[in-house]
């Protein structure tokens, strides 16, 4: 099992979905939609099946996914749609 870091967001990669590598709890697949930074901008990814754990909601992607994603982006296919993205900046509470 290792990690994978794209965009701000690390998930688990795993070759079956078992229970959860940190908290224990039950891990289903879903189908979502994953976000990727790539070359300094925002990709998605639309119908991406992972196992999600219903107890801490870490997600998991298995190698084959990994590398079907990995191989979309390094392709450069044309995008299905193009979406706009509203961009804030953090800024602390002031109490």
């Amino acid at each position: 099992m290792g990690r994978l870091v794209s965009g701000c967001e690390a998930v688990t990669v795993s070759k079956e979905y078992s229970n959860c590598f940190f908290c224990g709890g039950t891990v289903e697949e879903q189908t979502l939609s994953r976000e990727i930074r790539w070359q300094g901008k925002l990709v998605v990814i639309e119908n991406v099946p992972m196992g999600v754990c219903a107890q801490c909601s870490e997600k998991v992607l298995k190698p084959e996914v990994v590398k079907a994603i990995d191989q979309i982006i390094a392709e450069r296919r044309d995008p299905k749609r193009t979406i706009r993205v509203p961009v804030f900046r953090y800024e602390p509470v002031i109490a």
